[in-house]
């Protein structure tokens, strides 16, 4: 293996929503653990990056050992999982160094400042090439697929670029011209919307039909009165396989002029210091977190309505990566629109963040308690939000066949809908 030094100091940026860029801080690592030190002008003159787990003060604030692997929180949520981690080894791979090697200040260097979010990293590592060059979305997605189907190893420049973002699934983060929309680019432009395009695959849950289940999701999530990103669909070529792309524009994007403007973005599991790959938190604790952070009673009814909406659509996959928060350059912070909202049924049938304790079917109490944690006073009133979700599932298959979804995964998601729907009907009673 080529001789490999891990970074040990990294200058973190956060592009405020006006497009500014202010210098926060630094990270360092030694052989103990990952240190960072807020630097005195933004101390002086801006926010908190991590209200709950990072000092906001001059002095060192070390990184606790787990769960981020031993990065905190914040730094945390700059990092992707999964999908992107396979196309990060590769890269390292393909430049002769293992990935036993790189250390998680490595990770934030190859980010640099192509991640979600606000916050980037210097100096940025050359282990990927820098492409801004316009690719067809076509020979992306082609090539996205073929490496998660094990079908590729070499990573494409641009697919390194855009694998940014968290996730199983194969995606990319792309910038699209509007009157263009088959050529896009994986790297920053001027002038360029921000997406996040979801791929598809054979060997997913739904297969070709995971994009068109989770467009008819939204739909119904937005019909429940939830914040939903703006959407939209690409048609891929035939020899793919796929019969959509759903592609998603990206909310830490603050679309001024140059485009350049992010809202700083912020995960529960970061947040918390929560392990998103286990069951670690409970909607009681989502909905508090919320109405403290976003100093807001009201939130939490935005958060509740949302958890309902997933116990009754089989979105088992609730884990605290799926929930995050903006904050702007005044330092409000706000629920980001809720995304990953999709059918995700669990083998065990059991929610990753529980409802008061109960990890699926849960009594008429523990709905009561966390109604009350959202502060909706009356039984009645929580029963008109589980009547609002509850109607707007009812379109699925209306909206299944509208979307274009197979006969097969429409009967499949309607006859777990139903089961669903007889497990909790009781939450209707009096």
């Amino acid at each position: 293996m080529t001789p490999f030094q891990p970074v040990k100091k990294l200058a973190v940026y956060r592009r405020l929503v006006s497009g500014k860029e202010v210098r926060v801080g630094e990270l360092a690592q030694n052989k103990r653990a990952v240190y960072f030190q807020y630097n005195s002008d933004y101390l002086a003159n801006y926010h908190s990056l991590s209200p709950f787990k990072l000092d906001f003060s001059s002095g060192l604030t070390e990184a606790p050992a787990t769960p981020h692997h031993g990065l905190h929180g914040v730094f945390a949520d700059s990092l992707p999982d999964g999908w992107g981690l396979l196309l990060m080894d590769r890269v390292f791979r393909q430049q002769n160094i293992s990935p036993q090697q790189i250390t998680t200040m490595d990770r934030l260097a190859y980010i640099g400042d192509t991640g979600i979010g606000a916050l980037s990293y210097r100096p940025i590592t050359d282990w990927k090439t820098r492409d801004n060059s316009w690719i067809e979305l076509a020979t992306l997605g082609k090539h996205a697929t073929q490496l998660f189907d094990g079908e590729a190893d070499t990573v494409l420049a641009a697919l390194a670029n855009a694998g940014g973002s968290g996730g199983a699934r194969p995606k990319a983060l792309i910038y699209i011209d509007a009157q263009q929309n088959h050529k896009i680019s994986t790297y920053p432009q001027a002038g360029l919307q921000t997406w996040l395009i979801k791929f598809t695959s054979q060997h997913l849950l739904l297969k070709h039909d995971e994009g068109l289940c989770e467009a008819a999701y939204l739909t119904m999530a937005k019909s429940a009165g939830i914040d939903v990103p703006e959407w939209k669909l690409f048609t891929p070529p035939a020899s793919s396989g796929a019969k959509a792309w759903l592609a998603m524009k990206r909310f830490d994007c603050s679309y001024n002029k140059k485009d350049t403007g992010r809202y700083h973005t912020h995960s529960l599991c970061g947040l918390l210091d929560a392990d998103f790959r286990q069951p670690s938190m409970d909607y009681e604790d989502l909905i508090k977190a919320s109405q403290i952070l976003c100093n807001s009673p009201a939130v939490g009814q935005q958060q509740f309505t949302r958890a309902i909406f997933n116990l009754f659509a089989s979105n088992q996959d609730d884990h605290t990566k799926n929930w995050s928060f903006l904050m702007d350059d005044k330092g409000q912070w706000q629920p980001s629109p809720g995304y990953d909202i999709t059918f995700s049924p669990a083998p065990s049938n059991q929610h990753m963040t529980t409802f008061a304790g109960y990890g699926s079917q849960p009594p008429k109490k523990a709905i009561q308690k966390l109604a009350q944690q959202a502060n909706i006073p009356y039984w009645k009133d929580t029963q008109r939000i589980i009547s609002q979700v509850l109607d707007a599932l009812a379109q699925w298959n209306k909206v299944a066949k509208e979307t274009g979804i197979s006969k097969d995964i429409t009967r499949l998601i309607a006859k777990q809908l139903d089961t669903v729907y007889q497990e909790n009907k009781g939450l209707l009673d009096a």
